[in-house]
C-alpha cells in the first residue's frame, strides 16, 4: 500500500474520494462528525479516528471536503484541529467551495506553518468525481500543485493549476454560477416542452443533439425525467454557492438577476422540503411555480 491520505469529510464527495484514493492504492485516513460515515469509510475499506488532529497525525497530506469556509477554518486551526495534531500535514488540499478571500488567507496563515495549502475546487457531481471525470481547478503555490500530481492523479483526469491561492475558488463560484443556470433552464425547458404535450425522453436526446446542449442535459436530465433525486449534489449546497456568488457580486458593484432570481427559487425549493435533494430537483419548483400545483 501507498503511503496514507488523510479525509476531512466523509460526504457525497468526499466519499468518492476516499473511493478512488483506495482504488489506487493509497491508505485513506479519514474522518467526519457523523458517526453512519465514519462507520463507512471503514467498510470501504479506509480507517477512521476521533477527529481532524489524529487525521493530521497519520498522514502528510490531507483532503478536505467540507461545506463552508466555517467549518474550514474550525477543521484546520480549531481545537483538536489538523493543526494541533503531534505534527501538522505537509498539505492541505480544500476541495470546500467557500469563500475566495478567506481561503487565501487561511493559505497564508498555515504557510507560516511549512504548510502548504490549495484550494482545488472541483466542478462536477460526487458521481462524477467517482467516475473520475469531474474537473479539479486548483489555486495555490504552483510546487505543491506539482508535488501532489499522484494524488490528483488518483482522483480525476483532469486538474489544473490557475494561479496563487483563492483562484481555485474563484473559479468555483463563476463556473457554478454558469452551470446552476444551465441546470434551471434546462428544468425550465422541460416544464415548457412537457406542457406543449412533447415526449420528454425522446426531447431530452433531440436537444442532446441541438445548439442547445450542455453537459446538464448528460448528468441531470435523467434525474429530472426519471424523478430519482436521490442527491449527487444538494439543493440546499447550491444555495450556499449561489448565496456567495451573489456576495462577491455584490462587492464588485455587480448586478446579477439571474443568479438573483435563481437563489430565490432554490430558496422556495428548501422552504418546500427539497433542499436536501439531488439539485436536479429544481424542476420540482419549476413545476410548482408554473402549474400551481403542490408536487
Amino acid at each position: 500500500m501507498k503511503e496514507n491520505i488523510g479525509l476531512v469529510g466523509i460526504g457525497l464527495a468526499g466519499t468518492a474520494l476516499a473511493e478512488n484514493l483506495l482504488a489506487a492504492g493509497f491508505g485513506v485516513v479519514g474522518f467526519d462528525i457523523d458517526a453512519s460515515r465514519r462507520a463507512h469509510l471503514d467498510e470501504l475499506g479506509g480507517r477512521a479516528v476521533a477527529g481532524p488532529a489524529e487525521v493530521a497525525d497519520a498522514s502528510g497530506r490531507v483532503f478536505l471536503s467540507l461545506m463552508t469556509t466555517d467549518i474550514v477554518e474550525q477543521v484546520v486551526e480549531g481545537t483538536g484541529g489538523l493543526l494541533a495534531g503531534q505534527a501538522a500535514p505537509k498539505c492541505i488540499i480544500d476541495t470546500t467551495t467557500g469563500d475566495p478571500d478567506r481561503t487565501a488567507a487561511l493559505a497564508e496563515r498555515v504557510a507560516r506553518r511549512s504548510v502548504a495549502y490549495l484550494d482545488a475546487t472541483i466542478s462536477g457531481s460526487s458521481q462524477q468525481i467517482r467516475d473520475r471525470e469531474a474537473l479539479f481547478m486548483v489555486g495555490g503555490p504552483k510546487d505543491a500543485f506539482d508535488a501532489c500530481a499522484d494524488l490528483f492523479e488518483a482522483v480525476t483526469e483532469k486538474a489544473a493549476h490557475l494561479g496563487p491561492s483563492g483562484s481555485g475558488s474563484k473559479a468555483k463560484l463563476a463556473s457554478n454560477l454558469i452551470l446552476g443556470l444551465n441546470r434551471l433552464a434546462l428544468a425550465e425547458g422541460l416544464v415548457f416542452a412537457e406542457a406543449l404535450g412533447l415526449e420528454l425522453e425522446p426531447f431530452l436526446e433531440l436537444l442532446k443533439r441541438s445548439a442547445a446542449y450542455s453537459v446538464a442535459m448528460d448528468v441531470k436530465g435523467p434525474k429530472m425525467l426519471s424523478g430519482d433525486f436521490t442527491p449527487q449534489a444538494r439543493i440546499a449546497q447550491h444555495h450556499k454557492d449561489v448565496s456567495i456568488i451573489l456576495d462577491y457580486a455584490e462587492r464588485a458593484g455587480l448586478e446579477l438577476s439571474l443568479s438573483t432570481a435563481h437563489l430565490a427559487l432554490l430558496a422556495a425549493a428548501i422552504e418546500a422540503g427539497d433542499g436536501e435533494l439531488d439539485n436536479s430537483a429544481v424542476i420540482r419548483q419549476i413545476r410548482r411555480r408554473a402549474t400551481g400545483r403542490p408536487e
